[in-house]
């Protein structure tokens, strides 16, 4: 009985913290939701979007949690610099990873082309034209005139001149999975 008395404010603050990111998930869910219908994206990136999002409200829930219970500053710090140190270097070799998910939620929120436009990819060695068929966390995927199938890294979206030759005449929402 007296630890429950002795840790009540650290137990209302995590009840509170709870409650918080439950509303702030939900909040987010709606708020993206709408924004996919206004925009007719498709609901696999929507979903993509908004598990991203909420990795990053459970990580920041999680170290307010710990700074609620009182852990000391310096023993977080040397456990994420030596978390970090690790997932650094095993990162270092997979950082387009981390670049390709990124760019896909900027291509998410931005949609310069949506799936079924057929865009122009400016490279000066090898342009390519052809119909967008999927937009993934890492990938385009496009169909070209002679219909091979080509696969772009998202984050080459961001450093190649892209040109919306086409826009489709149907409606985005015919290609749900």
């Amino acid at each position: 009985m007296n630890f429950f008395n002795y840790y009540l404010k650290e137990e209302i603050s995590t009840g509170v913290l709870l409650l918080f990111v439950f509303i702030a998930r939900t909040i987010v869910y709606k708020v993206v939701q709408k924004y996919a219908k206004t925009s007719q994206i498709i609901e696999r990136r929507t979903n993509l979007v908004i598990k991203y999002i909420n990795i990053l409200i459970t990580i920041l829930a999680l170290i307010t949690l710990i700074l609620i219970w009182g852990v000391k500053a310096e023993d977080i710090f040397i456990t994420l610099s030596s978390v970090a140190t690790v997932i650094g270097v095993a990162m270092f070799a997979q950082w387009s990873i981390l670049s390709n998910i990124t760019s896909g939620i900027i291509l998410y929120f931005s949609f310069p082309f949506k799936i079924g436009d057929i865009i122009l990819i400016h490279d000066k060695d090898f342009p390519e034209e052809g119909e967008i068929e999927d937009i993934g966390a890492f990938h385009v995927t496009m169909k070209t005139n002679t219909g091979e199938t080509v696969i772009y890294p998202n984050n080459l979206f961001f450093q190649k001149g892209i040109s919306v030759i086409k826009k489709p005449l149907h409606n985005n929402e015919e290609f749900t999975d």
